[in-house]
């Protein structure tokens, strides 16, 4: 965990931070270890993101999120868990398809 960052809620493939006064922060935990690229606007949320690059077989690298700064003056602790919750049944439902219990 970075300093500064006060831990609030974790999930299997997730974890919310406070960052400082005005953040929550969402961190993907399976991109745990990925370098950081840069700091951009994240389409998809609307926030401040840090992203990385992973490569797929070909070879192509694909800038991908990291962690999302959510403003605390526009979003919710509540909303930043629903986002979270959506994350976690997303990497679920893959993990499932890529890896289904034995029976």
């Amino acid at each position: 965990m970075q300093q500064g960052r006060q831990f609030v809620k974790k999930g299997q493939f997730y974890f919310i931070f406070e960052g400082n006064e005005s953040d929550l922060i969402l961190e993907d935990k399976t991109k745990r270890g990925l370098e950081v690229k840069e700091r951009s606007f994240d389409d998809k949320y609307g926030v401040e993101s840090e992203k990385g690059m992973i490569h797929d077989i070909d070879g192509i690298g694909r800038r991908v999120g990291i962690r999302w700064y959510f403003p605390k003056k526009k979003y919710s602790l509540k909303h930043v868990i629903e986002i979270a919750e959506e994350m976690e049944a997303k990497y679920k439902a893959i993990r499932e398809l890529t890896c289904p219990d034995d029976e």
